[in-house]
């Protein structure tokens, strides 16, 4: 099951709107970090699993360059849990 290009960029725009990596105490939404297409196209991918797998494989799968380059991080390892049950709730209507 893969999205059309207008679904995709609402899936797009509601993870770059709703989302965010947290360092200290600052959110920065995905959308300002140019992560939410990356994470689309990622969860796009699997949303035939189903909305927790598709969010948990889309996480893993998203590498996040730190410090210009030198190191990389999955995005699962920048967002707060809670962000985890948002993107579930946001994928599951996709995957019916």
């Amino acid at each position: 099951m893969n999205l059309d290009s207008v679904e995709l960029r609402e899936l797009q725009a509601s993870l770059a709107d709703r989302l965010y990596i947290q360092i200290a105490n600052w959110h920065l939404y995905l959308g300002d970090a140019g992560l939410a297409e990356a994470l689309a196209l990622e969860c796009n991918a699997n949303l035939d699993q189903g909305a927790s797998a598709a969010a948990r494989k889309g996480l893993e799968a998203v590498q996040v360059q730190l410090a210009g380059g030198s190191t990389r991080l999955p995005l699962a390892r920048l967002i707060p849990p809670s962000q985890l049950f948002d993107l579930e709730e946001i994928l599951d209507p996709y995957c019916r």
